[in-house]
């Protein structure tokens, strides 16, 4: 399943994931722009809650805890 795209929500645990362009008008998508989550950043999830909600992820050198409603609204190329 290498390169299919999905939500970042979808990604499990230690998965690893290139952000893909999002729909610019979304609040969700606006903010994570802002904080360098940027088409072409790879990410990793790193932890998910046991009910599902956050969902940790790290990318650049952070670590970032989302609520899964934010992760679904980032798309991404499933990669190795």
């Amino acid at each position: 399943m290498n390169g299919a795209a999905c939500s970042l929500s979808a990604l499990r645990i230690g998965e690893r994931g290139r952000v893909r362009p999002g729909s610019p008008d979304h609040p969700a998508f606006q903010r994570l722009l802002a904080i360098g989550l940027l088409p072409g950043t790879s990410v990793q999830v790193v932890q998910v809650a046991p009910l599902g909600d956050p969902v940790e992820i790290e990318f650049n050198g952070m670590r970032l805890s989302l609520r899964k409603a934010d992760a679904a609204a980032v798309e991404v190329d499933r990669a190795d």
